[in-house]
């Protein structure tokens, strides 16, 4: 049931958005542009699966500012408080639910900005303007006949909060079982490994089979709607079989700690049902529509979502592309990350050693890719703050040295821009490359980023820092022997690739983009993406010996 459940939470959008268009008369445009992490399920401790979402998507809100500095950008994140095993980890504590909520969520947030992300809405679903957009919805679906009444049996998860049906589940010896220390025979998901129990109910059913045609000659007639393309190919297999209806409540008696049905006490909305609303919550759902106060941020322009549960995926409009962006999942020695195996990487601790900055810049270079799940590494993640810092920090260092700046003649500020001019008709091979790399760089990062090719965008920015940092070696400008020319054109090529480099690295690394950036005196008004373009921006007084990276150790 798991695959289904899946399926029904890519699904169900359809039907929602094309009912509420006729409803709120909703449209899309173009000056704005709405992104949206999963909702965090407060179970427990936030860890670097998190934080890597988190920052995936920041990327991304970034480069949208920065792109286009005009557009309004809708940043969402949050938490998922609701269902069976919140409520059962909440009793465990001796806790109400939502006194429990209230904990865990902090966390995340926290967790949120300590990773600098720019959101602009973190939401909480036990939060009452959530409450009243889930109903609202509940009964525009109603309305149209595409909720009924019914019942329902299978094995049900509280781990994952879903059915499955009996072909998707085996049953465990109790002996020797790592799930139960009983003899009993112990039942799970084959595809989760958790616990299930046998569940006969009447709910409430969503009329998922219906859009089963839609949905697939949808996915089918735009590749750009789901990426990477092997997760766009597992929806398409998804829905070449036919839709089951789904459950979208569960008996009061059973769950008390959600949304109640509208008209109907006895019955809790079913969770998933009731998260995939934050989205229209997170953007002011329900709309005025009797002072036309239509929401410009609907429909999301690009959700990142585990890619086991991707969804929402869709494709509209020529002048809105949304897409649903399956993230990989992050393993310690090829083994997926346990608290019973011990080897859960704590987010918190690793940003405190070694920095916000250099941890974003692990995850986008090594994470940005997904196309497989990816092992994490300490010494990884020290050999990659080691390259920024050497790469990026040192190279500031050493181009503003005394050494340098000594060896520079007088007036040379003014000369700065006829030096660059000169860097792309000399006939040193390696200078020419490196000028001709900094008047391309931009468009090749900004098309990497808008095919949702992070890693390949932050290697094409590190790629010319390497080549700068190779070419100031080879020339020597603090060398007694230099000539005042080379030292002149050394000196504006590397500040020049500093300042495209650094407008470029504000949505990976932003606070120490920031910190060189003023460093140059790039005025705020000329850090956008237009600016990083060669001789295209201010050259101001560069203040030396500024340090962006410290030489912190991580355990």
């Amino acid at each position: 049931m798991l695959l289904v459940q899946q399926c029904a939470r890519r699904a169900h959008r359809w039907p929602l958005r094309s009912g509420l268009t006729s409803i709120s008369n909703t449209c899309f445009y173009s000056s704005s542009y709405y992104l949206t992490t999963p909702i965090f399920y407060p179970n427990s401790v936030p860890h670097i699966g998190h934080l890597y979402t988190l920052v995936i998507t920041d990327i991304l809100a970034r480069h949208a500012r920065i792109s286009l500095p005009d557009r309004t950008v809708c940043f969402l994140t949050g938490t998922d408080e609701h269902g069976l095993k919140i409520q059962r980890a909440a009793e465990a504590r001796n806790l109400e639910p939502l006194e429990f909520c209230n904990r865990i969520s902090d966390r995340f947030r926290v967790l949120a900005n300590n990773a600098s992300a720019s959101y602009t809405r973190f939401i909480r679903t036990s939060e009452k303007d959530h409450h009243h957009a889930v109903q609202h919805v509940w009964r525009a679906l109603d309305s149209k006949g595409l909720i009924y009444k019914g019942s329902h049996k299978g094995w049900y998860s509280v781990a994952d909060e879903c059915f499955y049906t009996e072909n998707q589940v085996e049953r465990l010896s109790g002996k020797g079982n790592t799930l139960s220390s009983s003899s009993e025979e112990i039942v799970v998901s084959k595809e989760t490994g958790s616990v299930v129990e046998w569940t006969e109910e009447d709910n409430y059913k969503f009329r998922l089979s219906r859009f089963r045609d839609f949905l697939f000659a949808r996915y089918q007639s735009d590749p750009h709607t789901i990426y990477p393309p092997q997760q766009h190919a597992a929806v398409l297999d998804m829905l070449s079989m036919p839709l089951e209806d789904l459950s979208v409540s569960r008996p009061r008696s059973r769950l008390h700690w959600g949304i109640s049905v509208p008209n109907d006490s006895a019955h809790t909305i079913y969770v998933w049902f009731d998260a995939l609303i934050n989205y229209l919550t997170g953007v002011g759902y329900p709309w005025d529509t009797e002072k036309q106060n239509v929401q410009a941020c609907w429909p999301p322009d690009l959700q990142v979502v585990g890619k086991d549960i991707v969804r929402d995926a869709s494709g509209s409009g020529h002048t809105t592309s949304q897409e649903a962006l399956g993230s990989l999942h992050w393993t310690v020695n090829r083994r997926k990350m346990s608290k019973s195996i011990g080897n859960v990487v704590d987010p918190f601790y690793v940003i405190e050693e070694l920095g916000t900055d250099v941890v974003r810049y692990y995850l986008a270079r090594i994470g940005g890719r997904f196309k497989d799940d990816v092992d994490w590494s300490s010494e990884q993640l020290e050999n990659h703050g080691a390259e920024l810092r050497s790469l990026l920090g040192n190279f500031y260092l050493r181009i503003t040295s005394a050494a340098i700046r000594k060896r520079l003649p007088e007036g040379f500020h003014s000369n700065l821009r006829e030096s660059l001019e000169q860097s792309l008709s000399t006939e040193d091979v390696k200078e020419v490359e490196v000028a001709n790399g900094l008047q391309t760089l931009a468009s090749v990062v900004d098309n990497h980023l808008k095919e949702l090719r992070i890693s390949e965008a932050l290697e094409a920015i590190m790629h010319q820092l390497k080549a700068i940092n190779a070419l100031l070696n080879a020339t020597e400008p603090w060398a007694k022997n230099s000539r005042e020319a080379v030292v002149m054109k050394m000196y504006a090529l590397s500040l020049e690739t500093l300042r495209i480099c650094g407008i470029l690295l504000q949505p990976f690394i932003p606070i120490k983009a920031g910190t060189l950036l003023d460093a140059m005196s790039v005025p705020q008004s000329e850090r956008a993406l237009q600016h990083a373009q060669y001789l295209c921006g201010t050259m101001g007084v560069t203040t030396p010996g500024v340090k962006l990276f410290s030489n912190t150790r991580v355990s």
